[in-house]
């Protein structure tokens, strides 16, 4: 799922030939069938880039923290993590069951454990994105984002701390957030994205303690919006809806995901079953022509 960018999003298609959400983008295409997409184990722009060309396209799947244990790593679980929004701790059976439901509905925030998002909420109503619950707006106005944030960095830049700060974004920890420490400062910044793109920042000092963060952002048409410390920590999305249309917040995320459905399938149409291609390519196709009519839905 790499490319040669570092930019998010980019609109390189990915070669698809190896591990990865390598049929994600026709599976959500078929609804039901996907609950989340999960990651914090690979290279973050990767994992990160098309879940947020899915998002562009309207399509509500939320994002999980994993280890793929030991597949990817056998070094120890934790790695990648989720946190959900419980109004309870959670007991036996029917409290993970309350968990597992809370990472499907997007109550959750996920990253490498090192910064926590809580409380995210937007237009003051609580976040909880995938249950009917978004933000409703009849005309282009401002909403205000708020969340309590904190992060932890190691006080002193020692030897192993710049190892990980002059890695290449391709070397391990991928997720970490001494990636995100500002110069030699105890500071991280917290961004509000708003489809895709950040467009504001705020930064906090990285001691451990809760900052309190507030954003007032324009939306001019339907949207999400997620708040970030890359790579460490991020909330899945919320939703502001303008006159009830869903979101169609980019032409080019819709084209990518057109483009990465046929990369997709040229690389399996040989690869499937004989007496399986059949319907294998009628799923592809769906997908594509699902991302042409979203495409065709997008005003820029």
């Amino acid at each position: 799922m790499a490319v040669d960018s570092t930019e998010l999003p980019n609109d390189l298609i990915p070669p698809f030939n190896s591990f990865g959400a390598n049929e994600y983008l026709v599976d959500i295409t078929h609804g039901g069938l996907v609950d989340f997409i999960s990651g914090c184990d690979l290279w973050p722009l990767a994992e990160l880039n098309i879940w947020y060309h899915a998002l562009n396209c309207g399509f509500r799947t939320s994002f999980a923290g994993e280890t793929d244990f030991p597949c990817l790593s056998d070094e120890h679980v934790g790695g990648g993590r989720s946190y959900v929004k419980l109004d309870a701790p959670p007991v036996d059976d029917e409290g993970y069951g309350k968990w597992v439901s809370g990472v499907k509905a997007g109550r959750s925030y996920f990253g490498d454990g090192r910064s926590h998002v809580f409380n995210f909420t937007v237009a003051n109503q609580g976040v909880k994105a995938f249950e009917g619950d978004q933000v409703a707006l009849q005309k282009p106005g401002t909403v205000e984002v708020t969340a309590q944030v904190c992060a932890r960095l190691e006080p002193e830049i020692n030897e192993r701390v710049k190892k990980i700060r002059e890695a290449s974004p391709y070397t391990r920890p991928y997720w970490h957030l001494e990636r995100a420490r500002v110069g030699s400062s105890l500071k991280v910044p917290v961004e509000i994205v708003v489809n895709g793109t950040p467009v504001q920042s705020a930064e906090i000092e990285a001691d451990g303690a809760l900052y309190p963060v507030k954003f007032n952002v324009l939306i001019q048409k339907s949207s999400w919006l997620a708040l970030r410390i890359l790579p460490s920590s991020h909330t899945n999305p919320a939703f502001v809806v303008l006159n009830g249309n869903p979101v169609r917040a980019s032409r080019k995320s819709a084209e990518w995901c057109r483009k990465a459905v046929d990369a997709s399938w040229k690389l399996r149409e040989l690869r499937i079953r004989a007496t399986e291609r059949e319907e294998a390519q009628a799923a592809f196709e769906h997908a594509g022509s699902t991302y042409d009519r979203i495409a065709s839905e997008c005003d820029r």
